[in-house]
């Protein structure tokens, strides 16, 4: 059984969902300390053909507080009249949009990062007919908390009956595939392939939200493109 262990993320890149379409059981990492500057709460979209943030607002953000303790603010609302206003004359934007609009209908106020962003990440998932099974760390795997970081996937992989371990192509450098295979895991690294495709402006920006690839591309495409990776 393959398995992933993540931050949950805002309407992540594609290569996130990559990952997600490689295992067979995904873990959204909750129970772990808030990355201030990261991509828990925010991704970027072209605006005016251009790379920009959108950012879902926090109340009271903090790096000594787990993801799952942190609440949202008030400006979801504001963020999809702007992906509205940006992308309404976009080729799929009718064919898609609505899924996009559906998560952020969704989302109640108050509601823990931890949660929307898992929102965001399940859903698409589900539009995209993903087989992977997802949990929340913090509700399953709690019981690992104190591990070193390697020691605590170990576990988690364990407690999963997971034999193959997948993790973003980053990892390398923290991560050691004969620590993991000492201990019963094959460890292996995603490497996202970005396929080109057609936008707005005349020069292609790679890596924005899943948002962006949803607005130019049929579901047909896209689900080619999730295939579109390596494992190392």
């Amino acid at each position: 059984m393959k398995l992933a262990v993540m931050q949950p993320y805002f309407f992540p890149y594609i290569g996130y969902y990559q990952m997600i379409k490689a295992v067979d059981k995904f873990i959204l990492y909750d129970d772990v300390n808030y990355i201030k500057g990261g991509w828990i709460n925010r991704n970027n979209i072209l605006t005016n053909n251009e790379r920009k943030y959108f950012t879902l607002n926090l109340s009271e953000p903090s790096p000594n507080k787990l993801i799952n303790e942190i609440k949202i603010g008030t400006n979801k609302d504001k963020i999809l009249k702007t992906i509205r206003q940006n992308y309404s004359k976009a080729p799929f934007f009718k064919e898609n949009f609505k899924v996009i609009e559906e998560i952020f209908n969704l989302i109640k106020p108050d509601s823990l990062i931890s949660h929307v962003a898992g929102l965001s990440i399940i859903k698409i998932s589900e539009y995209f007919d993903f087989n992977t099974k997802f949990e929340y760390s913090s509700e399953n795997h709690f019981d690992t908390k104190g591990l070193e970081k390697a020691d605590r996937l170990v576990a988690i992989c364990k407690k999963n009956n997971a034999d193959t371990y997948i993790n973003a192509i980053g990892g390398r450098e923290l991560y050691n595939k004969e620590y993991f295979l000492e201990r019963g895991i094959s460890l292996q690294f995603i490497k996202a392939k970005i396929t080109e495709y057609k936008q707005k402006g005349n020069v292609f920006e790679p890596s924005l939200s899943i948002i962006d690839v949803m607005m130019y591309n049929s579901k047909e495409q896209i689900n080619t493109m999730f295939e579109n990776y390596e494992l190392l």
